[in-house]
């Protein structure tokens, strides 16, 4: 069993079936055997970027998650402080989050950022 965290960029093409996402990613996320987690910091991110106009989404992400039986990951006090420790390697916040997210709860990253890969988290594929 693994436990999988998904990047943003990962999360929106696993609903919109962008084939970017890769069989190998798509093999592991449908895997009833994983655990499949989405931070709140990637709903985040999406309303954000709905907002603003620079991606179409579902709406209601709350139930899109659980329709998907993917786990919710909230954001915690010990991830913000974890977060902001991080070296300066990547200045997005959200991408922050999610490293310090994987690290504190032993989470695999699911990314294609070639930024994330450069701080000591586990991430997929490698």
């Amino acid at each position: 069993m693994k436990k999988l965290l998904l990047d943003t960029h990962i999360f929106i093409w696993w609903l919109t079936e962008d084939p970017a996402l890769g069989d190998a990613v798509k093999q592991c996320i449908m895997d009833i055997s994983n655990q499949v987690y989405v931070s709140a910091a990637t709903t985040w991110e999406i309303s954000i970027k709905q907002a603003l106009g620079k991606i179409t989404a579902p709406e209601d992400m709350d139930k899109i998650v659980d329709m998907e039986r993917f786990l919710k990951l909230p954001i915690s006090l010990y991830h913000g402080q974890i977060a902001g420790r991080l070296p300066m390697i990547h200045k997005d916040p959200f991408d922050r989050m999610l490293i310090a997210q994987a690290r504190a709860e032993g989470l695999i990253l699911v990314t294609r950022d070639i930024h994330i890969k450069k701080y000591p988290v586990q991430v997929f594929p490698d």
